[in-house]
C-alpha cells in the first residue's frame, strides 16, 4: 500500500469535489465504476456534481477507489489546502 499526501481539496465551478494528490497520478480511476474520474491536465480526481450523494460521500468514495483500484492511501495533511469548502464539511474530512 503506498500513501500520497493531499496537496488541495475543493469544490469547483461546476460544484465537483476534487482532491489533488501530491505524486500520484489516476487516469484508468474510472475502471472502479464508482463515478469517480481523473483530470490529466489539472492532475485532480474528481467527483460529478452532487445528486443524491453529499461532498463528503464523494470524498469518501474518492478515498476507496484509489484504494481498490490502486493500492494507494490518500491523506490529509496539515498542508492541505482548502478551496471552496465550508468549515462543516473541512471538519467532517478532517474527522473520518
Amino acid at each position: 500500500m503506498t500513501i500520497d499526501k493531499i496537496l488541495e481539496i475543493g469544490i469547483d465551478d461546476k460544484e465537483r469535489l476534487f482532491v489533488k494528490p501530491q505524486t500520484q497520478q489516476f487516469e484508468f480511476i474510472y475502471r472502479d465504476a464508482s463515478g469517480i474520474s481523473w483530470d490529466n491536465k489539472e492532475r485532480f480526481l474528481y467527483s460529478p456534481k452532487p445528486i443524491e450523494l453529499t461532498h463528503f460521500d464523494w470524498f469518501r468514495q474518492i478515498l476507496l477507489a484509489t484504494k481498490g483500484e490502486y493500492g494507494c492511501e490518500l491523506k490529509v495533511t496539515s498542508e492541505t489546502k482548502w478551496t471552496n469548502i465550508s468549515e462543516e464539511l473541512k471538519n467532517k474530512i478532517c474527522g473520518q
